[in-house]
């Protein structure tokens, strides 16, 4: 595991920020699509736990790291759930990740500019931040449904470069995903950082290859 030096904040301009996993509780999601949507679809069906569990694994696998994978209309409709409707019920659980809204207060008085870069639906990311507040403590925000491709498409960062407006090399990234996290390197961002507690109900990540941090509280 490669453990985090101090950053040089002299030399960085703009934060990029992940959502899930990054500022907020992981947890959340992993309820909800790990323990609730397995429940409902195996009512749905006819089905016990086990074998929901078992016909939605590889529908996941398939998914994984594609735009649809994010997209609630597309779960929604595979799976005759609604996603959204299931989002507003458990938004309870919707929960800042420890230390990260001090985060956001102190780079926000040091004049840094906090850029979100998310996956999530921007549905999804309503609800949450009708919760959290998130997009208050944030100078903008950019879904990948805006784009077209998931922030793990190189053609996610050209896009989000134009809209934004960052220079990569005073730039740092922050996510959670591996796959993102190499897509964030691979675009120039000339600091990037693996978060390796994105949920608190399960075991922290490793991210042997990157430079990585329990919480964005550590970059301070």
């Amino acid at each position: 595991m490669q453990v985090e030096s101090p950053l040089d904040w002299d030399g960085v301009d703009t934060v990029l920020l992940d959502l899930d996993g990054t500022l907020l509780d992981l947890a959340f999601d992993s309820f909800v699509w790990l323990a609730r949507v397995p429940e409902i679809y195996a009512e749905n069906n006819g089905l016990s736990l086990a074998e929901a569990q078992a016909e939605l694994a590889p529908k996941f696998r398939h998914w994984q790291g594609r735009l649809e994978w994010y997209c609630i209309d597309f779960w929604t409709r595979e799976l005759r759930i609604d996603i959204a409707a299931l989002h507003r019920e458990e938004a309870h659980r919707a929960a800042w990740l420890p230390g990260a809204r001090r985060f956001l207060e102190t780079l926000r008085e040091r004049g840094k500019r906090l850029v979100l870069m998310t996956n999530s639906h921007p549905t999804i990311l309503a609800i949450k931040h009708a919760q959290t507040g998130v997009l208050d403590f944030l100078d903008a925000a950019y879904s990948s449904h805006q784009f077209g491709v998931p922030k793990e498409h190189p053609q996610f960062w050209q896009a989000s470069r134009e809209a934004a407006g960052f220079d990569p090399a005073r730039s740092v990234f922050v996510d959670d995903s591996r796959a993102v996290l190499h897509a964030a390197i691979a675009a120039g961002i000339a600091h990037v950082r693996g978060v390796r507690r994105p949920d608190t109900s399960s075991a922290p990540h490793a991210h042997e290859e990157f430079l990585s941090i329990d919480g964005v509280i550590d970059l301070l």
